[in-house]
């Protein structure tokens, strides 16, 4: 005979209630997958706000909702204004852009033929080694490719246009979640920390660990990228380029991207200057690239990023591409960020194995 086991029933109550905790999390973050965009950029934004709101909270008295409503606006007159008016100006130029190589007001064709013919004999020689000594054929190729791009560009700025509804709901959503994130952040970690089942030390490691990448990532690569962006697309102005905030976004684009960078667009604009005669514009985009564009860089990204997410170069460049394929813009944080957590875990891994053989 089977004596029953008192302990059965609170068993079967702890899986059921374990069940349902799953299942009500899963449900829960399904339901917030289409708005993941929104609540990441708040997130990060609140992290990467949080000592201003601090500031004026202390100005205000502590009175926490008017500062978070002060810091909502000062972020919404700052930034977020700045960038409606980039974007607006953006589709416009692309919409321009696309129109006139439509029209051949804009010949791309031409553009190309200029600076095959302009090209010395050792650059000829080059293009014949590689079995591209058809000009023609090469032309043909060139062109295409970015009529293609172009093409590509024009229907996601019309895109961007036709969703303005979607993007609008997603914006206020995340200036919505801002507010709150804000004024009531640090009681919400407190209790996520909390409910999370890991031993102290390992959530305190993950918890510094993912609140440096994200201000790492926003604060000094999102500063960087519209610096150089911006002095990018002014150089283009300057010189009479076509689509300066096209090339300047591109410019601020690839700056995102490391060990790749801004040159990627300035770079073969003034090799097109130089070759084709423009001697003097290409000289000048080439010390204005490497004396103020590359000098940002170099001295405000380690000042604004610092050394405290230490991820390896490489790390950080398969992270943010890898990322930037997945999740889109969304992924340069996404990317660099599972990255940082996957190393963190395994640091905390091999520490606790070493002291275990200790």
């Amino acid at each position: 005979m089977t004596i029953p086991d008192p302990h059965d029933g609170r068993s079967l109550e702890t899986k059921a209630f374990l069940w349902l905790l799953l299942l009500a999390t899963v449900a829960f973050i399904w339901i917030l997958v289409p708005f993941y965009g929104a609540i990441l950029w708040g997130t990060a934004a609140a992290l990467v706000f949080a000592p201003l709101y601090r500031m004026l909270a202390g100005a205000f008295g502590g009175r926490t909702t008017l500062a978070a409503l002060a810091t909502v606006a000062i972020i919404f007159a700052l930034v977020i204004l700045p960038l409606i008016a980039v974007g607006a100006m953006l589709v416009q130029e692309v919409a321009g852009l696309y129109k006139g190589m439509q029209t051949g007001e804009l010949s791309v064709a031409r553009y190309i033929q200029q600076f095959l013919d302009a090209l010395p004999a050792w650059a000829t020689g080059l293009l014949e080694r590689f079995g591209l000594e058809q000009r023609g054929v090469l032309q043909e190729k060139l062109v295409a490719a970015i009529n293609r791009s172009s093409q590509q560009l024009a229907t996601h700025a019309l895109g961007f246009g036709q969703n303005t509804f979607a993007f609008a709901v997603e914006f206020f959503l995340m200036l919505y979640l801002l507010f709150f994130l804000l004024r009531d952040g640090p009681q919400l970690a407190g209790r996520i920390k909390q409910a999370i089942p890991l031993r102290e030390d390992h959530k305190r490691a993950l918890s510094s660990k993912f609140t440096t990448v994200i201000r790492a990532t926003v604060k000094g690569n999102v500063v960087v990228a519209t610096i150089q962006g911006s002095l990018g697309g002014l150089a283009f102005l300057t010189l009479g380029l076509h689509a300066p905030v096209l090339w300047g976004v591109a410019m601020a684009f690839f700056s995102l991207v490391p060990a790749v960078g801004a040159g990627l667009v300035w770079v073969p604009a003034a090799l097109y200057l130089i070759v084709t005669g423009a001697v003097l514009k290409g000289a000048i985009l080439v010390a204005y690239g490497v004396l103020v564009i590359g000098l940002i860089d170099n001295l405000l990204r380690p000042i604004l990023v610092g050394k405290d997410t230490r991820l390896p170069d490489y790390v950080v460049l398969l992270s943010t591409l890898g990322g930037m394929t997945l999740f889109g813009i969304n992924g340069f944080v996404v990317g660099p960020l599972v990255a940082a957590m996957f190393i963190a875990v395994w640091h905390i891994l091999v520490e606790e194995r070493s002291a275990g053989r200790n």
